[in-house]
């Protein structure tokens, strides 16, 4: 029986990066051995066990034979004849299939060092191909790996697997799990490159990809082209190290923008009500979640009127408070400014400009919640009148800040 420290906890120190999780790999035991050691087993699909004082996971070496589409079309093979090298062989990248025995040797049959060295983001074998989740993984790791890029023949693979429908037989939950683990990574715009350049994205999130070649009015986006813009956007959002939520309300701030008629280009009336209804397909077939979900919602339909905020009436502005929930959801109305800053400095030349409509927003939303709609709502009997009497209340404490 020998254990090797494998994957992420490896590469990451051969790249000088803090280690996080540590896996490894068991040649040459079996399951009731494992117990007996006092390891816990946890693996439904395949022999994986938990030590029983640090609760790092350890896995029985194992082989996989695909059998149908999908990334859950294979069947495992774990036994004591199985080898460091087989179960090397089965990762998907060569940068992911280094192992480290306990006298602290790489095992590297497949050159992962090498490619570290040169930064490629390679396939391990041909048997990339028989898993679609492969294809979600090397873009992800494009996005947090910043300087490496995929290798050609990579490329190549993944394209043919997207040919051949595999990326279609996906299922919602692993793919909103790769997206969202992408876009919380440095530089979330590589992996969607990776997946547009590959032909995936059109397959998982055709509402995102429509909008690469869709020009916006010069003098407002001197970038031009709608799916660059988004891009710089969630850029933007990740060098601020904002949540997943504001993150993905930046990514999909924009998808009507992908069906504005073509007529009237490079003008996109009415985008945002587009966007709604994109979004909300999009999100229930990811099935994303509902604090994602809403924020985006919030985002899509209302990040075009913040620009116009210094232009408000002040019954305008409670308006919008009021239509953003702002009032009863502070904490998500502050990350919903987050991400229409992003939106705003998401452009060429903006991304240090001020975004004072942020700081105004938040004075107003700071004067309206001191009014006491309690106390006013006890004066009333008629629950229109309670509505109009904290309305009018609200509106004179905005007026009140020197308006």
């Amino acid at each position: 029986m020998k254990v090797y420290q494998v994957g992420g906890a490896v590469r990451d120190a051969l790249l000088g990066l803090p280690v996080k999780d540590t896996d490894h790999v068991v040649v040459g035991a079996t399951p009731e051995q494992m117990e007996q050691q006092g390891y816990r087993p946890v693996g439904k699909d395949f022999p994986v066990f938990l030590h029983p004082s640090t609760n790092e996971e350890y896995a029985l070496a194992r082989t996989e034979r695909k059998t149908a589409k999908g990334y859950k079309g294979f069947q495992v093979f774990a036994s004591p004849e199985v080898t460091l090298d087989e179960d090397l062989a089965r990762r998907d990248l060569t940068i992911n299939a280094i192992a480290r025995d306990s006298e602290g040797q790489l095992i590297d049959p497949f050159n992962g060092q090498a490619d570290i060295a040169s930064k490629t983001l390679r396939h391990v074998s041909d048997a990339f191909i028989e898993d679609p989740v492969r294809i979600l993984r090397a873009a992800r790791f494009a996005a947090r790996f910043t300087e490496f890029s995929v290798a050609p023949e990579t490329m190549q693979l993944m394209k043919r697997m997207v040919a051949a429908g595999e990326v279609d037989a996906l299922v919602a939950e692993r793919v909103w799990q790769e997206l969202s683990k992408g876009l919380m990574e440095a530089k979330p715009s590589r992996m969607f490159d990776v997946l547009r350049e590959c032909g995936a994205l059109q397959r998982i999130f055709p509402e995102l990809d429509r909008l690469w070649g869709v020009p916006q009015p010069p003098q407002h986006h001197p970038e031009i082209d709608t799916g660059v813009h988004v891009m710089m956007v969630i850029d933007y959002a990740a060098s601020r190290h904002y949540s997943l939520p504001v993150r993905f309300a930046a990514l999909t701030h924009d998808l009507g923008k992908g069906t504005t008629p073509t007529d009237i280009l490079p003008r996109h009336i009415g985008h945002e009500e587009r966007s709604v209804g994109l979004l909300k397909e999009a999100c229930k077939r990811l099935r994303v979640p509902n604090d994602c979900k809403e924020l985006a919602h919030i985002v899509a339909k209302f990040h075009g009127k913040v620009h116009a905020v210094f232009e408000m009436r002040p019954g305008t502005l409670v308006q919008f408070l009021q239509d953003t929930d702002a009032i009863r959801q502070p904490q998500r109305f502050r990350e919903f400014l987050l991400a229409c800053e992003s939106d705003s400095r998401g452009r060429p030349g903006y991304e240090d400009k001020p975004f004072p409509q942020a700081e105004r927003l938040l004075q107003m939303l700071d004067a309206v919640m001191q009014v006491d709609a309690g106390a006013i709502a006890r004066q009333f009997d008629d629950p229109e009148k309670i509505r109009a009497a904290v309305f009018e209340a609200r509106v004179k404490a905005v007026k009140g800040l020197h308006y």
